[in-house]
């Protein structure tokens, strides 16, 4: 594994022109037209990279996850993740279109959005949860890219800092809006995750797992379905209003009034049944989800 403490450090491992500003660079990726001979298994960056590239004859490993940028697509990856390149044919030459914007966190240090850039979740999605751009959508990105490019390496002045984080900020709520879109438009794939959830759900409560291992987690569901947890859960929030774990407590409250309905079993045992250690958090978890507790529930059918 090789670490990148610097934007300059992974630019010179790469033979690039270093950027004109430290913490901040915009990288033409054709410029990068063989990997380097001593490449690492795994790299490590201290620094954000939000790229729009087209790749052939390069396989990315981000996480457990391949992915070939062959299509042109937008992908974030945040400090500290372990990425890996490698060359698929080494008989071929790289071909490499579009750009990267890496950002060192120092870059952010006492602005807004030092504070606010987690929020967006797109930082841990994997590699193919990337992001699809439309032709507009693209020419609304490198534009602001253009914009960032011309103030790192032109306008060096006390302006600087707060204009190239107004377009940082533009170009992330920009991202924001069009995986809202893609959400919505991939509606078949997406809604095909959404009944092979309910599938697993389904089977997960009729199993003896809750009782062995205890509700289901965002990240078991996202695991077998081969999504990221972040991703998974901001899909089901534009599909369906919740979140991931909001859709594991209405089938729990499902199954929980099932047999508050039709079995003989006390409220101690359904809740066994179900996975909670304590009585206290069933009926407390029931209440907030039906304003009733679970024998008020049930006395509805005597």
């Amino acid at each position: 594994m090789k670490h990148f403490k610097s934007i300059s450090e992974f630019c010179k491992f790469r033979n690039l022109p270093l950027p004109q500003h430290p913490l901040i660079g915009v990288i033409d990726v054709s410029d990068v037209k063989h990997l380097h001979p001593d490449e690492p298994e795994s790299l490590v960056f201290d620094f954000y990279s939000i790229a729009l590239k087209r790749s052939s004859n390069l396989h990315v490993q981000y996480g457990q996850h391949p992915f070939d940028f062959n299509e042109g697509v937008m992908s974030f990856i945040a400090p500290n993740q372990v990425t890996a390149i490698s060359v698929k044919d080494k008989h071929k030459p790289i071909s490499q279109s579009g750009w990267v914007i890496y950002i060192h966190s120092d870059f952010l240090w006492n602005t807004p959005l030092a504070r606010n850039i987690k929020r967006y979740d797109f930082w841990d999605y994997s590699l193919h949860e990337a992001l699809f751009l439309s032709e507009r959508e693209k020419a609304t990105i490198l534009a602001i890219v253009q914009n960032v490019e011309e103030e790192t390496s032109v306008n060096l002045d006390k302006f600087t800092k707060n204009i190239v984080i107004s377009h940082l900020e533009a170009l992330l709520n920009y991202a924001d809006r069009f995986y809202n879109r893609q959400f919505i438009t991939r509606e078949k794939a997406n809604h095909q995750i959404l009944e092979r959830m309910e599938e697993l759900l389904t089977a997960y409560f009729d199993s003896k797992d809750l009782v062995s291992k205890g509700l289901p987690t965002v990240s078991h569901l996202a695991g077998s379905l081969n999504i990221s947890p972040k991703y998974l859960s901001s899909m089901l929030k534009v599909l369906t209003g919740q979140s991931a774990q909001q859709h594991i407590h209405e089938k729990l409250i499902y199954k929980a009034k099932e047999k508050l309905s039709t079995t003989q079993l006390s409220v101690s045992e359904i809740a066994y049944e179900l996975g909670f250690e304590h009585l206290q958090s069933f009926s407390k978890l029931f209440k907030i989800k039906t304003q009733q507790s679970p024998l008020e529930f049930r006395a509805t059918f005597n």
